[in-house]
């Protein structure tokens, strides 16, 4: 990519509004654009809302409804459950600390085993990509001493997505809800929601 770097948060966003602007997705672009920018706790510290019981969902920008940018924050030891991501591209930069992310096969039938096919630890600055045909993952700060923050981009933005049990490979479907949007705290929900990444 020949294109400047973003110097900041809001840099990345208009560049990634423009990759956006037509219909087609290059992977690879989008990427290594995510990866160009160089986290700055200053750029996205108002969207990073933490919770001591699990991790948060904090919308960034809506992206002229082609994509959500989100922050996520991870306490210490907290996690996704194991899901999928309803046929979205999911882009994933680490903004602070480490997550370890496991990749799972989509089981086959009603029947079938989750079987763990790899995990990795993503450290401060890279980023991951995942689809459906990748196939399934789980996301967790391993750390018992420092929270995590990443920055998430779903191109096109989704409200649900399922959610597997790793022991009998149930699969529930998941309301996607936001912690806060553009760094304002939002209404609680009245139930527990299942959130996901």
């Amino acid at each position: 990519m020949d294109a400047q770097k973003p110097k900041n948060l809001q840099e990345l966003i208009q560049m990634l509004h423009k990759i956006f602007k037509g219909d087609m997705i290059n992977v690879e672009e989008v990427q290594e654009l995510m990866e160009s920018y160089k986290s700055n706790t200053q750029d996205w510290k108002k969207y990073a809302i933490f919770d001591q019981h699990r991790y948060t969902r904090n919308l960034v920008d809506e992206g002229n409804g082609k994509f959500n940018l989100i922050v996520l924050c991870w306490g210490e030891g907290h996690g996704s459950s194991i899901h999928d991501h309803s046929d979205s591209h999911c882009f994933m930069k680490i903004l602070q600390g480490e997550l370890k992310e496991t990749l799972f096969d989509c089981p086959k039938g009603e029947d079938g085993e989750m079987n763990e096919r790899s995990h990795r630890i993503l450290e401060n600055n890279s980023v991951a990509y995942i689809n459906d045909s990748i196939g399934l993952h789980r996301i967790e700060n391993v750390s018992h001493t420092e929270g995590s923050v990443s920055l998430h981009l779903y191109s096109p933005p989704f409200q649900t997505c399922h959610v597997f049990d790793q022991r009998t490979s149930h699969k529930n479907t998941a309301q996607m809800t936001f912690w806060s949007k553009y760094g304002e705290r939002t209404p609680s929900q009245t139930a527990v929601s299942k959130e996901n990444n």
